[in-house]
């Protein structure tokens, strides 16, 4: 009987939606219903399917009550009763969210087409502005504290000219993806200058940061504050794992990544014999490390003329509030979002997928000083964009990403409210799944629980 009724409506069985860690969300879309009236109230009731359901069969409803008749145009009531029919209740609906995991429905070639022309275009002579604003504030900086040489200032130095060192670098990681012009022979005398400024071999950090875009939200073979597998992250030693994950450590990273890579990975940016690079790119990484060995050699030749209390005083101190800095940011770009999002291995990863896994931040006045790198997601997934252009193409990519962009917590003048992102974080991703190729971070309750003591 059920098969008669079945087939004389062209209905099929209701696909089977199964649930669970990493599944991709089914959606089923009935057709709706609708609802002809006869000219007796409450009898003589036909129904009119858009597949010829019921072929104008009557079908007489006996109630002793006015029937409430929904219009078709009656969207929101309808869908109700239509998901009623279809036995999904509240709870079953509220399984069938966004789910940041599955595979969003448009492609990369759709946000490209969406962001507009101009945004694409590089001018060679904006992007030196921004370069010589930022090494005139730098000395001017120098020289007022210098000059005023009091311990009230030095503290507020410190701050104001790490924050700038950090500007430069993100100048020069503007030179490195080839934002800054089209013009390979200015971006690496460019990108040389800044980086080297800051004690940053260029090409050997250039290639490594290729490799971190090309290869975003991979778990094996991303490259900046990718997740430990739990293999690996069990295999680390309690001060390692403390170092790692309790700040303010891990914000001071970055000279020992530049030298020996994270966990799990070998080699040196320094090193042309690297793994990180092949043999073509042998005497860039060389060039990039003498300039580097230059900068060093300089420092320690103001350390003699100036002494090493004025030239900690002028540099040191700011050098490492750049490193924190450029931690913070590229950790919180990644990592920290109030939703676990996913990682990926094997046939789930896809570049697209990878970059939709990346965050925007607001660092409030601090976004003019730092070129906007706070508009991310854009950048991962275009990085020959200027930063200049990021924060109109982010807003004409929106439309296309939806529910994929998310929109980052306002900040005051500072960002302060990061901190809190940063220990969350740090306290609760810790390690991700040897197996699957959707995973999520996971917590060692452990070292969760000796933190808390601490």
């Amino acid at each position: 009987m059920a098969s008669w009724v079945l087939s004389e409506c062209g209905l099929k069985p209701l696909p089977q939606v199964f649930h669970g860690p990493g599944a991709r969300p089914t959606s089923y879309k009935p057709s709706k219903i609708r609802f002809l009236h006869s000219n007796k109230a409450g009898t003589d009731l036909k129904f009119a399917s858009p597949t010829g359901c019921l072929r104008d069969r009557n079908w007489g409803l006996k109630v002793s009550v006015p029937l409430r008749v929904p219009s078709i145009e009656g969207e929101e009531e309808s869908q109700q009763r239509i998901n009623g029919v279809n036995g999904f209740n509240g709870e079953e609906k509220e399984e069938l969210k966004f789910n940041p995991g599955s595979p969003p429905p448009f492609k990369l070639a759709d946000i490209r087409a969406a962001i507009p022309k101009h945004c694409w275009v590089k001018n060679p002579w904006r992007s030196m502005s921004y370069v010589v604003r930022d090494v005139a504030v730098v000395f001017g900086l120098a020289a007022a504290a210098a000059y005023v040489n009091n311990w009230f200032v030095w503290p507020l130095y410190w701050a104001a000219q790490g924050t700038m060192f950090w500007a430069l670098f993100v100048l020069g990681h503007d030179c490195g993806h080839g934002s800054f012009s089209n013009n390979p022979k200015l971006n690496s005398v460019v990108g040389h200058i800044l980086h080297s400024s800051i004690l940053v071999p260029y090409h050997g950090w250039r290639i490594s940061h290729r490799t971190h875009h090309q290869n975003h939200g991979h778990v094996e073979n991303d490259e900046s504050w990718h997740p430990l597998s739990e293999r690996i992250y069990k295999s680390l030693d309690v001060a390692t794992k403390t170092l790692r994950f309790t700040v303010p450590f891990p914000m001071l990273a970055y000279p020992f990544y530049l030298w020996s890579r994270s966990p799990g990975k070998t080699g040196s940016h320094f090193d042309p014999s690297s793994d990180l690079f092949v043999p073509s790119e042998r005497k860039d990484v060389i060039t990039s490390t003498v300039c580097w060995t230059a900068m060093a050699a300089l420092l320690v030749g103001l350390g003699f003329v100036m002494g090493p209390m004025q030239l900690l005083k002028l540099y040191g101190v700011p050098y490492w509030v750049f490193v924190m800095w450029l931690d913070l940011v590229t950790y919180l770009h990644h990592h920290g979002h109030e939703e676990k999002l996913p990682w990926y291995r094997g046939k789930e990863w896809s570049y697209l997928r990878g970059g939709l896994t990346t965050l925007d931040r607001d660092y409030g006045l601090i976004n003019n000083i730092h070129h906007d790198i706070g508009t991310h997601v854009i950048h991962h997934l275009f990085p020959q964009i200027p930063h200049y252009h990021l924060i109109e193409a982010t807003e004409a990519a929106k439309p296309v990403l939806g529910k994929y962009y998310r929109e980052p917590k306002k900040s005051g003048p500072l960002p302060f409210h990061l901190i809190g992102n940063l220990i969350r974080s740090l306290k609760q991703d810790h390690y991700v799944s040897d197996t699957g190729d959707v995973v999520y971070y996971q917590t060692d309750s452990e070292l969760d629980a000796s933190s808390k003591l601490n």
